[in-house]
């Protein structure tokens, strides 16, 4: 695991972990909404499993605070940091320079669907859709930036970035330390022999609201954003 052996270790949150730490995690939570590229990197799996490895990344970047709850707390808490300056970055590229996105033709990364998907997402949840966005893969990529070209209030924007931002980031990380200790102690299993499984698991339930309105929802007409102003 300490290699890249093949593009699937680039789905793997385990690599990713083994091969940067702590400030790899950190620039990956950053990425995804800062740099407009995360959204094909695992962000809830690599907390979940970030938990599981929490006390071993923080003992190999600072140092062990001698208390697993406290080494799992500081993860937890610059994890939450990265993510609330990757939305912060995102708010403001989309204040500056987003309408521009809508003119942009696709590319390999960038499809103007996620963007139009998001959009529709803010204006159905309003403030809350930024709360709610961060449980939502590709939705939290593009909503920050969508947030800043409808020109939302920047503290409330702020606020809402917090508080999703330390509810995603705190629940995952301690879901899998605190999961992995239950395992280890009521019944014997490293929940670490088996990510593969668990890592599923996380995708098929972070994805399945996608999958369920891809198969029976009604189909999208972005047609009506092409003649939009959103400046």
């Amino acid at each position: 695991m300490e290699d890249f052996n093949s593009w699937k270790d680039l789905l793997n949150p385990e690599f990713y972990i083994k091969m940067g730490g702590f400030w790899l995690i950190l620039f990956i939570i950053f990425a995804e909404t800062g740099l407009f590229v995360g959204f094909f990197l695992p962000g809830d799996s690599l907390l979940f499993v970030s938990g599981i490895y929490a006390v071993e990344i923080i003992k190999e970047t600072f140092g062990s605070t001698g208390s697993d709850f406290l080494d799992t707390t500081i993860l937890a808490a610059c994890v939450s940091l990265a993510a609330i300056i990757g939305n912060e970055v995102g708010y403001y590229f989309g204040l500056k320079t987003g309408p521009a996105l809508y003119k942009k033709k696709d590319t390999t990364l960038f499809k103007k669907k996620y963007l139009y998907q998001a959009h529709d997402f803010f204006e159905k949840h309003g403030a809350l859709a930024v709360i709610m966005a961060r449980f939502l893969p590709v939705v939290r990529t593009f909503t920050p930036i969508v947030a800043g070209i409808v020109k939302m209030d920047k503290k409330e924007f702020l606020r809402d970035n917090i508080i999703g931002a330390v509810l995603w980031s705190f629940s995952l990380i301690y879901a899998g330390h605190y999961l992995d200790k239950i395992f280890r102690d009521e019944f014997g299993i490293e929940l670490k022999s088996k990510l593969e499984y668990i890592i599923i698991v996380i995708v098929l339930i972070t994805t399945l609201p996608v999958i369920i309105k891809f198969l029976f929802g009604k189909k999208q007409d972005f047609s009506k954003y092409e003649d939009q102003n959103f400046e």
